[in-house]
This record gives structure tokens, C-alpha cells and sequence, in this order.
């Protein structure tokens, strides 16, 4: 793990992307027909003015934006409007174009934007010449119209800890959390679906003059992918699922499932870091390996840690291990923060080094983003469904999840801002099971969308084909994990041919 990777860059726009007044949607372009009997007509039939994205990265130069305008709410179609930025690189071959590829990066609340520019670049030449590859800052991320709710720190998870005092902390903070947003944002809050997301993934198809489109997500993208497919099935051709969580446990229980996904994974880095205790010196069996952490856990409690002027104590540095864990192949990585942190909690003069100074930033401090994209998540999260809201639920879902989960299980179960949210969702999340073809990408040891969950969507999803990956990675296809994996892709989009049978890299 060379750096953090994030969700996704945004690039910026000539104008923000803010939500209006009550003001018309606009109409389509002079002479071209409209439809009174349906009001989504005029979104769906507007021009977009395309213009060179503003960034100074060379590697987007190729990248166009614009501006979507959307309902804010679709039961109103003639109300307020969303602004939403948009991006797209054109086909590579203009004569074996095959459409649009929409995209997804993930969060919920990543920013999309420059989601083109990091998929084209891993595209193999017979794909990047098929489709204009299209992303999207989705509602109230980034620069459309991005929820600023003042937050403070980069992530809404903490670690309970091991007393009373840590729970009521980590109760307090997410209310806090949900509080700011609601008071800043009582009129757009309630919209922050992933059912209007997929609204507004189908209105930009049809703006863009396509009768069907493509679609790549990962991680959250991917349930958005899988969201639209089932709102919009004749409107789908090819799917590309990397990473998908699956939406029946999506919310709480999605979470409770990442706490055991990376105690496993803990339990592999100990049998990796074990034989190489002359290097790390974190133990010389897993079982001595695993106490070591645990033994930090408790040592941060006792004594925050302080390295580089921040303080871990044992509600921030579980938060930090599960960061940190990334895939397989940054073990070494790993070891190294666990050397840095050990020797700290030691008192020893200790340089935290890029890596562990990222990662400090992005759990302890507001991240690189700011508050902003931990607004957009929990926004979306809690606008689609609803989680428990007694504290004492969560009291006893640690205290199950404890002796199993002894670093992670105080993490994933406890307390929410969706605990706090003021109103229920609007609607329900959509219910998935639907025939349309996908294919889907997941890997065995994923510690965001533990593999169980990607078996349970490929039941219900019966004419997709799974790709499954050994190993340890969330989002397969842009780390480059997997050469075979990313070939799948390639070949599906290109040829439009799922693999006979389920296949296994």
C-alpha cells in the first residue's frame, strides 16, 4: 500500500453545481418534440455543453464536462432541481463505438469525476475504443452541489473501546454528525438515494441520445449498478459488478459483517508476519503476533499514542488497523505501521513516514477531502435505509461481536449517525432479483464486501457469472490485482460474451 487510494479525484468545473431555486428544469432544445404527458420528458431531452474539464492533471486533458439537471425529488418533477457534474472521454475508435459506459467509484458518496479517466487508462485497447466512458459527482458529492455539514474528522467509524466512556464518546460524536448535516440541509437530506441516484444515472442516458447503457461500478458503485438494473432492465447492456456488497444486508449489517471479514484478515497478516519476526519482531507464532495487537489496542487505551502530532487511543487505532489493512499483496506496509506505532507507544523517537502519516490524516483528521465526503456518505447511507436507533442495541451487538471480534467486532457494531437520523428513509431500498446478465468480480478475502455477500447477490442475479478472486483485495479490476480478472472484463465489455460458466482466477 503506497498510498491510501481514494475514492475517486474530483476534477473541478467552471461553474459549482448547487441545488436551485424552484425554478424550471430546462426545456429541451428549440423544435425537438417534448411529451406533456410526461414530465421527466424535458430532463431527459436537455442539451449538454460539453467543455474541457478544468484540472491540471495532463492525464484528463481528454476529459469533457457538463451540467445535468435533475429533479430533487422525482414525486416533483416540476419543483427544485439538482445540478450534477458530469464528465465523459469520448471512444477511442469513433467507427467501433459502442455506446456509453457509466461509472461508479464507490463510498457511498465518492467522487466520480475523474472515474473516466482512471478506468480508461486501465482499459485494454479493444474496450477504450467501444464506449465513451462517462462519471459522475453524484447528488450532494463534490461538485454537485457537495454537502458541507462542518464536519471535523474523516470517518464516522470509532471503536467503542473497552468502556462505558468510549460508547457514550462514539454515541455522542455520530449524533453530533447527523445533527450538523440536518440542520444545514432539512430540504435536500431526504433525497440522498440511491433509488434517485439510479433516477438520475437514467436520466443522463437519455440526455446523452442512448437507448441503453453500459455500467461499472465498484464496492457501493456496484450496488448502484445493481439498483439500476433492477428499476431499469431494458435500459441495461453490459454490467460490470467489482466488489459488490450485498443489498440485503446493506446498513448496519453490512458493517457487522466487515468486522469479521477483517479479523480474518488480521489472523492471515499474523500467519504472513509470524515467520518474518527477525524483520518486524511482532511475534514469532500468529498467536503472538495477534496478541501484539491486541496488546496495542489495550496499551492505547491505557496511553494514546502519540506520533506525528496526532493521539491514538482505543477508540481511533482499531479505526486505523482496518484502514491499513488493504490487500495481500501490502503486508509488508502493514508490518511497518505496526513497527512505528509499537515503538511510539515505547516512547521511542518515532517518524510516522508517508504512509502512517496518511493514514493519521485520513482517520484522525478531517481526511484529504475535508469533512465533505463523510457528509455525502452518511447522507446517503441514512436517506436509504433505516438502522436501529437504541443505544442499547449497539451496547449488545459489541458486546456479541467482542469476544470473536476483539479489535474489529467494537468497531463495525457500534453506534451510527443513522442512529440519530430525524426521518425515516422515503422509501425502501429496492428490493433486488432480477434476470438481467452481469458480471461480477469479488475476491475471496474482501474485508469491505465480504465474498458470503457477493454469493447471496449472485443467487439473486441468476443470469450472471461470477469471477472469483483468491485472495485479498476490494475493488479488483483498477488495483490490478488480478490480470485474469481484469481480461474477464475486458472481454465481456468488449464482446458482450459472459463466461460459459462461473470461473475462478
Amino acid at each position: 500500500m503506497k498510498s491510501i487510494p481514494t475514492l475517486a479525484a474530483a476534477l473541478a468545473l467552471s461553474a459549482a453545481a448547487v441545488l436551485t431555486a424552484a425554478s424550471p428544469a430546462p426545456v429541451a432544445a428549440p423544435g425537438a418534440p417534448t411529451s406533456a404527458g410526461d414530465p421527466l420528458e424535458r430532463y431527459r431531452r436537455q442539451p449538454l455543453a460539453w467543455a474541457p474539464c478544468q484540472d491540471p492533471q495532463p492525464a484528463a486533458a481528454s476529459a469533457e464536462c457538463a451540467t445535468l439537471t435533475v429533479p430533487l425529488d422525482y414525486r416533483e418533477p416540476r419543483g427544485r432541481t439538482l445540478s450534477l457534474a458530469v464528465s465523459r472521454i469520448r471512444a477511442a475508435d469513433p467507427a467501433r463505438r459502442r455506446g456509453i459506459l457509466q461509472t461508479n467509484p464507490g463510498g457511498p458518496g465518492g467522487r466520480g469525476l475523474a472515474m473516466p479517466v482512471e478506468l480508461r487508462a486501465a482499459m485494454a485497447p479493444a474496450t477504450a475504443a467501444a464506449y465513451d466512458v462517462i462519471g459522475m459527482d453524484t447528488r450532494g458529492v463534490g461538485a454537485s452541489g457537495g454537502l458541507d455539514c462542518g464536519l471535523v474528522r474523516g470517518s464516522w467509524l470509532r471503536s467503542v473501546g473497552t468502556g462505558r466512556a468510549g460508547f457514550e464518546q462514539a454515541w455522542n460524536l455520530a449524533a453530533a454528525d447527523a445533527d450538523a448535516c440536518w440542520s444545514r440541509y432539512p430540504d435536500l437530506l431526504p433525497h440522498l438515494t440511491t433509488r434517485n441516484i439510479a433516477r438520475d444515472t437514467d436520466v443522463l442516458r437519455a440526455a446523452l441520445g442512448e437507448q441503453r447503457t453500459s455500467f461499472f461500478g465498484q464496492s457501493y458503485g456496484a450496488l448502484l449498478g445493481v439498483v439500476y438494473a433492477q428499476l431499469y432492465p431494458e435500459r441495461v447492456d453490459r454490467l460490470v459488478l467489482d466488489s459488490a456488497p450485498d443489498p440485503a444486508r446493506y446498513g448496519i449489517r453490512m458493517f457487522q459483517d466487515m468486522g469479521g471479514a477483517n479479523e480474518r484478515a488480521l489472523d492471515d497478516f499474523a500467519a504472513w508476519a509470524a515467520p518474518r519476526d527477525a524483520v518486524y519482531g511482532l511475534g514469532a507464532t500468529p498467536a503472538a503476533v495477534r496478541a501484539t495487537v491486541e496488546g496495542l489496542v489495550r496499551r492505547a487505551g491505557a496511553a494514546p499514542i502519540a506520533i506525528d502530532g496526532f493521539r491514538l487511543d482505543d477508540r481511533l487505532l482499531p479505526v486505523l488497523l482496518a484502514v491499513c489493512q488493504g490487500d495481500d499483496r501490502d503486508s509488508a506496509d502493514y508490518a511497518d505501521v505496526l513497527r512505528r506505532l509499537l515503538d511510539a507507544a515505547d516512547g521511542k523517537p518515532v517518524q510516522a513516514g508517508p504512509l502512517l502519516h496518511e493514514l493519521l490524516a485520513t482517520v484522525v483528521g478531517p481526511g484529504p477531502e475535508g469533512g465533505a465526503d463523510l457528509a455525502a456518505a452518511i447522507g446517503i447511507l441514512c436517506d436509504d435505509v433505516a438502522m436501529p436507533r437504541s443505544a442499547q442495541w449497539y451496547r449488545d451487538a459489541v458486546d456479541r461481536a467482542r469476544p470473536a471480534q476483539p479489535v474489529f467486532g467494537p468497531v463495525y457494531n457500534g453506534p451510527t449517525p443513522c442512529a440519530s437520523w430525524r426521518r425515516a428513509p422515503l422509501e425502501p431500498l429496492v428490493e433486488v432479483r432480477t434476470a438481467v446478465p452481469a458480471l461480477q468480480v469479488q475476491s475471496t478475502g474482501d474485508t469491505h464486501a465480504p465474498y458470503r455477500g457477493a454469493l447471496a447477490l449472485h443467487a439473486r442475479m441468476p443470469a450472471s457469472r461470477l469471477v472469483t478472486v483468491p485472495g485479498r483485495v476490494h475493488t479488483v479490476y483498477l488495483n490490478g490485482y488480478s490480470p485474469c480478472a481484469r481480461q474477464a472484463v475486458d472481454a465481456y465489455l468488449s464482446t458482450g460474451a459472459l463466461p460459459a460458466a462461473d470461473t475462478s482466477c
